[in-house]
Formats: C-alpha cells, sequence, structure tokens
C-alpha cells in the first residue's frame, strides 16, 4: 500500500498539482474521498481478477500463494526501483500471483492471464492516441476572459474522474491484498475466499496510501514536470481525460492496468500532439522495459517461491 501510494497516488496528485492555483488539500482529500468510497460504490470488480480469475487460488494453499506472489512482487519492484530500472507494481502482481500460483501447482488460467497483460498493453496505447487527439483539439479552443476559471473547473472535474478511474482498477489491486489478508485473520491459512474489506481497513488502506503519496511527491512532481514533458494547463485537463478514458475502458472489461502508464502515456500523447520534440522520449522507453523487467522477472520468482511452498 505504501509502494502503491508512493508510484501511483504521487502521480495523480503530483498531475492535479501541475495545474495552476490548484487548492492542494482538495486533490488530496478528493483521492482520499473517492478511494475509500469508490469500491463499495462502483464495485471491486477487478480486485477480484486478482483473487479469482489468474490461478485457482480458492483451493487449500491458495492464500498462501497469493500472499507470496505479492511479497515477491514488492520485492522485484524494490530491487529495479533501486537500481534506477523502470518498473511497474501492477505488472509485478500480476506475474507474482501467476507465478506462485503455477509453482504451487495451482490451475493457472491462461486465457484470462492472456487477456488481462493484452488489456494493460494496450491501455497506454488509448492513452497515447487519445492524449494527442484531445491535444490537437485544445490547440483550436478560442481564448475567452474567463478561462482561467473555466480550466480550473475542467480540471478539477477531470481529475475526479481520475480519481474515480482509479478506484475502480489500478488502486483495487491494494484491496485485493487487503482482502485475503483479512480473510487469513479472520479465517486462518486456506484458500482466498471472495473480495470483502470493512470500512476499517479500508479507512487504514487509504491513510497509508497517502502517507506514501507525500513522501514522494516532490521527487514524481518533477519528473511529471520537467523530466517527461513541459506541461500547460490545456495539457494537464486533455492528458487527464486520456488517461480516464483509457483506465475506465479497461475497467469496464474487468482487467486491471498501470494508472501511472496510461498518465504517462496521455502527457506523451498531448505532448506529441505539439511536435515530437516537447517529449523527453525516455519515459516512453521506460513504460516498456517495465514490461520487459517486471513480468518476466516477478513470474520466474513467484513460480520458485511457488514451487518452494510446495516442498514443504
Amino acid at each position: 500500500m505504501l509502494i502503491s501510494g508512493a508510484n501511483d497516488g504521487a502521480t495523480l496528485i503530483g498531475l492535479g498539482l501541475r495545474f495552476p492555483h490548484s487548492p492542494g488539500w482538495t486533490v488530496a482529500a478528493l483521492l482520499a474521498v473517492v478511494l475509500f468510497a469508490g469500491p463499495y460504490v462502483l464495485g471491486m470488480t477487478v480486485a477480484r481478477t486478482f483473487t479469482e480469475r489468474l490461478a485457482g487460488l480458492g483451493t487449500a494453499g491458495g492464500a498462501v500463494a497469493f500472499l507470496s506472489g505479492v511479497l515477491i512482487a514488492v520485492v522485484v519492484v524494490a530491487v529495479l526501483s533501486g537500481r534506477g530500472l523502470p518498473t511497474s507494481l501492477t505488472l509485478a502482481v500480476i506475474g507474482g500471483i501467476s507465478g506462485a500460483g503455477l509453482g504451487a501447482g495451482l490451475p493457472v488460467s491462461w486465457s484470462a492471464l492472456g487477456t488481462v497483460l493484452a488489456i494493460g498493453a494496450g491501455a497506454p496505447l488509448v492513452g497515447l492516441v487519445l492524449g494527442y487527439l484531445l491535444g490537437a483539439m485544445s490547440r483550436r479552443v478560442p481564448s475567452h476572459r474567463r478561462m482561467p476559471r473555466l480550466l480550473l473547473g475542467a480540471h478539477l472535474l477531470a481529475y475526479a474522474a481520475q480519481c474515480v478511474a482509479y478506484a475502480v482498477n489500478d488502486g483495487q489491486k491494494m484491496i485485493a491484498v487487503v482482502s485475503v489478508a483479512y480473510g487469513v485473520d479472520r479465517d486462518g491459512l486456506g484458500g482466498v475466499g471472495r473480495v470483502s474489506v470493512p470500512p476499517a481497513w479500508m479507512a487504514a488502506l487509504v491513510l497509508i496510501f497517502l502517507a506514501g503519496a507525500l513522501t514522494s511527491l516532490t521527487r514524481v512532481g518533477e519528473r511529471l514536470g520537467r523530466g517527461l514533458v513541459l506541461t500547460r494547463p490545456l495539457h494537464i485537463v486533455s492528458a487527464e481525460t486520456a488517461a480516464t478514458g483509457a483506465v475506465l475502458g479497461s475497467s469496464a472489461l474487468g482487467s486491471p492496468v498501470s494508472m501511472t502508464q496510461s498518465i504517462t502515456a496521455g502527457v506523451v500523447g498531448v505532448a506529441t500532439s505539439e511536435g515530437a520534440r516537447r517529449v523527453r522520449w525516455q519515459g516512453v522507453l521506460n513504460v516498456g522495459m517495465a514490461w520487459l523487467l517486471t513480468l518476466p522477472s516477478s513470474m520466474a520468482l513467484g513460480c520458485l517461491a511457488g514451487l518452494a511452498l510446495r516442498l514443504l
């Protein structure tokens, strides 16, 4: 949860604060409220993908395999990040759970895994295209004396939608982990049950997530503001809208995708609409490198961890 906050939460808040005169506490509070209430109101379909669709975790040993895969994912992300290499916690969790299930002798749904990975790869591409189109359209917006106020309103609306998209998609990997941990605390080790998180646990999850986000906000804000592209108000609104569209589309299919990668793709798409020189292409390369490094390593190590559990 802390790592998710440091990566995803800081990216969401950082992009929101790049808009001039954005109310900082409003940006953080809005994310917290949506993260807490969104899953209860809009459902936990993506969380169930982690616990039900990737492997047969409902049988004996399923909870141990799941938690082992998550632990492997955290280790992989920590090691890659520590070496300055691009990574993705969402990809690591998918790979770790699938690999641990395979090593533990549990049935892995290769068709479901393939579908999840295909949608996960397609979401940044959708964000890129939407960002480009919205960026091109934004150049035709006529100037108006009330434009700053209108843009601020549009930004807050787009940011709220982006928070909703995260709450019903990428943020649900945390819900899946907390649900399994709650089940183990309540019923002991065994199979993974249905996704269920009490409000008190959800509140703790949100607080830890925000703590991680605030500790990494300066570093991530620097990357969004200057390390990737130079943003302007219309750029920010367009990028937020593009990322939201990509992630919500994936949510409708029940597939988890990386919000950070979708935001990166949306920002790059908007910048590309004003010329390729506006883009720091290293950010684009990092998305591809995250796939090449994170998924295979987390799946391989997860498989070894599952095999070790099986032999115990």
